[in-house]
């Protein structure tokens, strides 16, 4: 029966200074994609008093989906009164939606978005 010849595997150099594996920073490539590519984007703000509704209407304004945290204002009926009054004439302009979602959050979204009222119960 022949011998078979055995090649010795000789490891270069390069195998035995490898460096470890390094992780990559998906923040540091440039997508190509805009956000107003993409389509509406939902932000998410903390309100904390009347006023702030001004600066949370141009978002609204501009088609993006607004989250917003009442939370900090929740004891203060009037104030929340106005500024869910507001929400919905804003939304009503730009023909969106308001809905509140738990006890503590608002969602208005822009044109052509509704929210359905119905939730979706765990499948078992």
């Amino acid at each position: 029966m022949p011998i078979l010849n055995k090649k010795k595997i000789k490891h270069t150099e390069s195998y035995k200074t490898r460096e470890p594996r390094k992780y990559i920073d998906l923040n540091e490539y440039d997508t190509g994609m805009d956000a107003a590519a993409t389509g509406p984007v939902i932000r998410v703000a903390e309100i904390y008093r009347y006023e702030d509704v001004r600066k949370l209407s141009d978002i609204i304004y501009n088609g993006d989906v607004l989250m917003i945290d009442y939370s900090s204002i929740a004891n203060d009926d009037l104030t929340l009164r106005r500024i869910i009054s507001e929400l919905k004439s804003i939304a009503k302009d730009v023909n969106g939606d308001v809905a509140g979602i738990g006890r503590s959050f608002l969602v208005v979204t822009p044109t052509g978005m509704k929210i359905s009222r119905k939730k979706i119960k765990g499948l078992s």
